[in-house]
């Protein structure tokens, strides 16, 4: 004969095997998170960027491509930020233009011809040529993810945008060997005062900001803020701000690790000296 086993057996043996299996998930987890946790800081100086205070607009996500990181909002349907490191290489090239690509991972869906007739560039927050010559192929194919693009104008994305990114990675990267560079979008202070001004699902920002550094035992910073309506031909150092200015704008913390001593100087003040900038300001683009 059989032997039925009690409630209070299966109970427990069902307990056992829910405990084993939440200890494997725990477990495989944390050492996914571990790897993922040092994939990032191999590509950010002084941590990955953070929200000040949670709040609707500045909740993300972190998107990890070859390259670069997304900080990426389903809220705005936009990258809040865009992390990247660019290093001297010998031969620096960039393979064929690809096309844009859909993103899975985003909650909303942007289409490839998500802009069309709207007025707006699908502009790159990581660049396509800078990272390309550094990271290699797959990279390059990565900037063109809809999740790496925002609404640009036109005079912005194409002229006075592409000089700056021109200017990083010929001038300030042969300059200093490496930087770390941030990127993205400003919206406006208040919510509900831009919510409707969208591309499709896309929030259309009013500004955009990159943030160029420079790592090492005399770390450097220099910070860009430039509206949309430009006619693209200005002079790069017009545009020079704070990153404190920034934060208080984006509600961001782009360099969360960086000791409040050091913070207070490189986020606080515009300082200049070491970029030549006046040899690169007026530089025509590239294109």
């Amino acid at each position: 004969m059989s032997r039925r086993r009690s409630p209070v057996t299966r109970w427990r043996r069902q307990a056992r095997r829910f405990g084993i299996t939440l200890l494997f998930v725990l477990v495989a987890s944390g050492l996914w998170y571990g790897q993922e946790r040092q994939v990032r800081d191999q590509l950010v100086w002084m941590g990955v960027p953070e929200w000040q205070s949670p709040t609707l607009p500045s909740l993300h996500r972190v998107l990890r491509n070859e390259g670069f990181l997304v900080g990426w909002s389903d809220v705005r349907v936009n990258p809040l930020w865009v992390s990247y490191q660019l290093r001297a290489v010998e031969d620096p090239s960039a393979g064929p233009r690809p096309g844009f690509r859909k993103d899975w991972r985003t909650l909303w869906p942007v289409g490839t011809d998500h802009y069309a007739g709207s007025g707006y560039d699908r502009g790159h927050m990581a660049p396509n040529y800078a990272i390309a010559a550094v990271h290699g192929r797959e990279a390059q194919l990565d900037t063109f993810y809809m999740s790496n693009m925002s609404p640009q104008r036109p005079d912005l994305n194409r002229r006075l945008w592409q000089r700056l990114e021109e200017v990083v990675i010929d001038r300030f990267v042969p300059r200093f060997g490496e930087v770390q560079v941030i990127t993205g979008p400003v919206f406006p202070e208040r919510f509900f005062d831009n919510v409707f001004n969208r591309v499709g699902l896309v929030e259309v920002p009013e500004a955009f900001y990159k943030i160029i550094a420079v790592p090492g035992d005399k770390p450097r910073v220099l910070a860009f803020l430039m509206p949309q309506e430009v006619l693209g031909d200005e002079p790069l150092d017009a545009y020079l701000v704070s990153v404190d200015e920034i934060e208080g704008l984006t509600g961001l913390n782009f360099f969360p690790r960086l000791p409040d001593v050091v913070a207070e100087v490189l986020e606080g003040e515009v300082i200049t000296q070491g970029w030549a900038l006046e040899e690169v300001a007026r530089l025509p683009g590239r294109f």
